[in-house]
């Protein structure tokens, strides 16, 4: 027979509530920490694509401001200074390892012969991801309507040109890859040029004084 001591220390078990709250948290500890983790990558994420939007949104201001003249001649611009303009985004992206990680393609939309069209008249890229030259938009003298086959409706002016930057960046987890909401990351950037440009010279506008940063290379360096 179960002792009259026995019985009352079961009794006491039953009534015995101290734990509860631990049980609680142990049911609700894996949860708290996939929700924590999650909205950690979200905010990361988030910061790292404000990052690489403000990074193109540089690159194209400094393109569209960058050359070398006078009052009395257009200005030009030169390999040097475009190698100079990609290698300083990639010193501001930091941690972040825009070339290591990332690919930037830079063009230049210009207005083409035939009215209402636009030509790439030169792209320069730099970075060691494999995304290749744009969708929309490659370098040539292919003539695109600026109406029809315009899908970011960039439209260079008279006598004049556009900067347009492409960057994709693969995103880098501060966790892990479970929590991350995108693996990729794309943004685009225009700046109309702010100057008059010599856009004749060398090639296609383009002072030839240092190794161009081709398109057909896939470096981080």
């Amino acid at each position: 027979m179960i002792k009259a001591s026995a019985i009352h220390q079961m009794e006491r078990l039953c009534h015995d509530r101290s734990g509860v709250a631990m049980v609680e948290f142990a049911l609700c500890l894996p949860f708290v920490v996939f929700v924590t983790m999650t909205a950690a990558e979200l905010t990361n994420f988030t910061t790292t694509k404000m990052r690489v939007s403000q990074l193109a949104l540089q690159i194209a201001d400094n393109a569209s401001r960058i050359g070398t003249g006078t009052v009395l001649a257009n200005k030009t611009i030169s390999e040097a200074q475009l190698n100079e303009l990609l290698a300083g985004a990639n010193l501001q992206s930091g941690k972040l390892g825009l070339f290591a990680n990332g690919r930037v393609i830079l063009s230049s939309l210009q207005p083409g012969v035939t009215a209402n069209t636009y030509v790439v008249r030169w792209q320069r890229c730099k970075g060691a991801k494999n995304f290749t030259s744009s969708t929309y938009f490659t370098a040539g003298t292919t003539e695109r309507n600026v109406t029809t086959n315009n899908p970011y409706n960039v439209t260079p002016p008279p006598n004049g040109a556009v900067m347009f930057v492409e960057i994709s960046y693969t995103y880098q987890p501060l966790i892990g890859t479970k929590f991350q909401p995108f693996s990729e990351i794309r943004e685009t950037a225009a700046m109309t040029v702010r100057d008059n440009r010599n856009y004749t010279i060398g090639n296609n506008g383009i002072v030839n004084d240092a190794a161009a940063a081709d398109c057909s290379n896939f470096s981080a360096t």
